[in-house]
């Protein structure tokens, strides 16, 4: 026994049998939507436009899932003034814009002995776009990097 929807037709519960004889003399198919109902719920429809409709919802759902986007700012443990305030400007475009913000310092060779002086770059950094953005991930060391992702305030 299957309960029977489906558009021009009366609904109510059939045997499986009458239910797929009334979908043949419409010429469409019977499609089970429910299957966890009790009874299980069949839609007398096109299967091939159900599909298509499905895939369209799915398609849908997909363009609205927001995508995080992370732009990648490079700076080193003796950036001058202007490089930096150069480097902050397209930050704070980028944080405006809705982007997340990597900001990693790279050290080269022998600069790895002034990794103060790398973290200290990323805190003024960090201060210097405490209006349009918030620290996510606090500096930390990996190899010869020091990074810090900062996030967009809403």
């Amino acid at each position: 026994m299957v309960r029977v929807v489906g558009d021009n037709i009366q609904p109510g519960i059939y045997n499986i049998r009458e239910a797929l004889s009334l979908a043949e003399n419409f010429g469409l198919d019977l499609v089970e939507i429910s299957p966890t109902a009790n009874p299980p719920v069949c839609k007398v429809i096109d299967y091939k436009k159900f599909l298509y409709e499905l895939k369209r919802k799915q398609k849908e759902m997909k363009a609205k899932t927001a995508k995080i986007i992370i732009k990648e700012i490079r700076l080193g443990p003796n950036t001058d003034d202007h490089d930096f305030n150069f480097k902050l400007n397209h930050a704070i475009r980028f944080l405006k814009e809705g982007a997340k913000v990597k900001v990693d310092v790279y050290f080269k060779g022998r600069s790895i002995i002034y990794k103060e002086q790398g973290e200290l770059i990323l805190l003024k950094f960090a201060q210097s776009v405490v209006d349009v953005g918030k620290i996510e991930q606090m500096p930390r060391l990996e190899g010869k990097r020091m990074i810090m992702v900062i996030t967009p305030k809403k």
